[in-house]
């Protein structure tokens, strides 16, 4: 939404592309004025997913009140379950394969960067797990099952929060 944004030359996306010029995070303000914005159109009328966001109990806070104000609901909050020493070592091996491969390693996949977005993840992202389980929203998916297993069990969360179970 923030490249759709940025590339659409909206009014926030000017304000975000300013930010990111600048080599500055977005801000919670700009990035909840985006998502705003984007579930206004008219695709989102019967419903849509968000993908890594909110972030932050900020970002949660105020898309419950969007939501509010469209007299609309989160059905489902997913969780993927994963384990953080296995991760780092699929970053290490994908960083290896590619290296020998005589392809250029992606930046992100340093197990240092990548520690470094663990830490915070864990201040600011983890909260977000006990606050829509106390509103009921959050359901847990095993993020370290194979592929095909992880699509099944997002999609069982997504048809039962449709049908309100």
């Amino acid at each position: 939404m923030l490249r759709a944004a940025v590339q659409a030359g909206t009014e926030v996306g000017k304000r975000a592309k300013a930010v990111m010029d600048a080599g500055e995070l977005v801000s919670d303000a700009i990035v909840n004025a985006i998502v705003a914005e984007r579930i206004d159109q008219p695709d989102c009328a019967k419903g849509f997913i968000l993908d890594g966001y909110p972030r932050t109990l900020v970002q949660a806070d105020a898309v419950e009140q969007m939501l509010s104000d469209r007299s609309q609901g989160l059905d489902a909050v997913i969780e993927l379950v994963v384990d953080d020493k296995a991760l780092v070592g699929r970053i290490v091996k994908r960083a290896n394969e590619a290296q020998a491969a005589g392809q250029p390693v992606r930046k992100d996949d340093n197990p240092t960067v990548f520690e470094e977005r663990l830490r915070e993840y864990y201040k600011k992202t983890a909260p977000l797990i006990g606050y829509y389980y106390a509103k009921g929203t959050l359901r847990s998916v095993d993020g370290m099952a194979d592929i095909d297993a992880v699509t099944g069990q997002i999609e069982a969360v997504l048809r039962d929060a449709t049908r309100g179970i």
